[in-house]
């Protein structure tokens, strides 16, 4: 015999069934990369607080260390199949504080400081472009994503760049006694060059996937990211210095051949409608 609240609604086991059901698949793969965004994101937390605590060293390392997980988790997802909506928000909010804040806070703590407000100006750039990147490519993922460059000099390459510097001329100060502001004289132009390319349109390399076609298409992409492993093991915070120069110089300069090379494209078919 059914209730009238049954006969209305249908029995419990029935209504949760049908509940189950209208709830939208669930892809369990995410998880996996899920896992190192954040990874991603509690290392940049360490780094933050390394760095109030005042081992600005820690902090620069830790911000490397975020960016090697940043790396891992995209693997994942590719290699998985795991791309989501999900995993696009939860990695631009963790790279938000790795990568934004953290360097910011890096190099204010580190000689900002000493210039007051203008100081405290110079090292939000970093965060301020970063989340306008950020935006943009949450944007550009779901409206016309692409496997083949970035469109702006990616955020974590911007952040290692910061703590980069910092780690291969903390003890070396006296090179840049000549300066009026010291480090702060070559530092603040670093910063304001490497965030305004973050909203650049310049195209910079995408790490290919490991999968037999990409691996057999991109062999010189993959050789010079074993270049750039050898480097860093080997040399530490020089070699992270020498491959993200490499690889900021690289995008500038393919940047420039297409700009020119397109350029001079364009004045030939104008040189031909008149002609």
């Amino acid at each position: 015999m059914k209730y009238p609240i049954q006969k209305k609604y249908g029995s419990f086991r029935e209504k949760r069934k049908r509940i189950k059901q209208e709830k939208p698949p669930v892809n369990r793969r995410i998880a996996v990369p899920s896992f190192f965004t954040l990874m991603n994101l509690f290392s940049g937390f360490l780094a933050i607080i390394s760095i109030a605590d005042g081992n600005l060293i820690w902090g620069a390392w830790l911000i490397a260390i975020a960016g090697m997980f940043d790396v891992m988790d995209g693997l994942m997802a590719r290699l998985a199949n795991a791309t989501s909506d999900f995993g696009i928000e939860l990695d631009s909010l963790s790279d938000m504080v790795s990568f934004g804040v953290a360097p910011g806070f890096l190099i204010y703590t580190f000689s900002l400081n000493e210039l007051g407000v203008l100081g405290m100006i110079i090292s939000a750039i970093p965060p301020l472009c970063g989340a306008v990147r950020l935006a943009r490519f949450n944007v550009n993922a779901r409206l016309s994503p692409t496997n083949e460059h970035f469109i702006g000099l990616p955020i974590p390459a911007q952040a290692i760049m910061i703590g980069a510097f910092f780690l291969t001329f903390r003890n070396e100060l006296d090179l840049f006694s000549g300066f009026e502001q010291g480090i702060n004289s070559v530092l603040i132009p670093v910063v304001i060059v490497i965030s305004f390319l973050m909203v650049s349109t310049i195209k910079f390399d995408k790490i290919p996937r490991f999968d037999r076609r990409s691996i057999r298409e991109n062999r010189g992409k993959l050789g010079l990211l074993l270049l750039y492993l050898i480097l860093i093991v080997t040399l530490k915070e020089y070699g992270l210095m020498a491959v993200f120069t490499i690889f900021i110089f690289k995008g500038l300069i393919t940047g420039a051949i297409h700009y020119f090379g397109d350029y001079e494209e364009e004045g030939e078919e104008v040189f031909q409608d008149f002609s």
